[in-house]
């Protein structure tokens, strides 16, 4: 079983600053990618931001430049620093991870339960 926790978030004022992180725990043979997805009302969730193993990043365009993921790998914790928001970065946002239990086999992919973050004056 492989739990993946998230905490942060919240509200912000554009221009703002929020964070976001998340912790996964449990059965972790290889943990391939960690990152974030958001999902508006009706859509499908977009790429906000991954970490692919070993040591490449990738950001969703709208996100290039504002936020930063950073990854650490001894608690195998993903951290989102989201800085100069803009409304439209309201959603709620959801933590992924595609792990496999055993080191180097096939992964699964898990979510988070979602964490809202609201941007707005």
């Amino acid at each position: 079983q492989v739990q993946l926790v998230e905490s942060g978030g919240g509200s912000a004022q554009p221009g703002g600053s929020l964070a976001l992180s998340c912790a996964v725990s449990g059965s972790i043979g290889t943990l391939y990618a960690l990152g974030w997805y958001r999902q508006d009302p009706g859509k499908q969730r977009d790429l906000v931001a991954v970490s692919i193993w070993p040591n490449v990043t990738n950001y969703g365009n709208s996100y290039k430049g504002r936020f930063t993921l950073s990854r650490a790998d001894a608690d195998n914790t993903a951290y989102l620093q989201m800085d100069r928001l803009k409304p439209e970065d309201t959603a709620v946002y959801y933590c992924h991870a595609k792990v496999s239990e055993q080191l180097w086999g096939r992964p699964d992919n898990y979510w988070g339960q979602g964490t809202q973050v609201t941007v707005s004056s």
